[in-house]
């Protein structure tokens, strides 16, 4: 299935190749950018199908994706899973919960993101639950570009393996080619 998503991946053009400045703040020379393969639901529907059979039997309440990357993603899932969805959002810096949506003491929760590398976004997400007294049961993601480190259970369409590079080894940069910052993230 992993060769059919990455099919999807390519044909909505989410798949970028140049010289790209990470939210982490590193570089690299591929990005996958979903925000192309949620502007055609059934594309997205069936790619984030993998991954709701993959967490289909466990138990979870609820499912919370960090904005922006984590928002369409989460309720796609939720659809898919009859589980409600909600989002996180930053407030001076922080990950936090509005617009009414709160996560109660011994809620079981599903973590959304389009794309994990470093897990920054879920991790301020997991905090933000336990100390509301939420249990984070794992991650789901579209892509999963992570060096397998992380604390929790990552479910993902697919795995991608793209290198990434120290600014100041950056061979990209050393070629003049100039840096896009696709993500969503403030660096500073």
């Amino acid at each position: 299935m992993e060769n059919k998503v990455l099919t999807i991946l390519s044909e909505v053009g989410a798949l970028l190749e140049g010289h790209f400045l990470l939210s982490s703040g590193k570089h690299s020379n591929r990005y996958c950018q979903c925000a192309k393969l949620m502007m055609h639901a059934d594309k997205a529907e069936e790619v984030l199908r993998v991954v709701s059979e993959k967490v289909k039997n466990i138990d979870f309440d609820l499912v919370v994706g960090p904005a922006m990357g984590g928002v369409i993603v989460a309720y796609e899932l939720g659809r898919q899973l009859s589980k409600p969805a909600i989002f996180t959002e930053r407030e001076n810096g922080q990950m936090t919960l509005r617009r009414g949506f709160e996560v109660l003491p011994g809620q079981k929760v599903l973590i959304t993101e389009d794309v994990v590398t470093t897990a920054k976004s879920s991790m301020e997400v997991a905090e933000l639950i336990k100390t509301l007294g939420g249990e984070v049961v794992g991650i789901a993601s579209i892509v999963d570009r992570t060096n397998g480190d992380i604390q929790y259970p990552l479910y993902s369409s697919v795995k991608l393996q793209i290198e990434t590079y120290d600014k100041d080894n950056c061979p990209l940069c050393k070629e003049g080619l100039p840096a896009v910052k696709p993500g969503s993230r403030n660096l500073k």
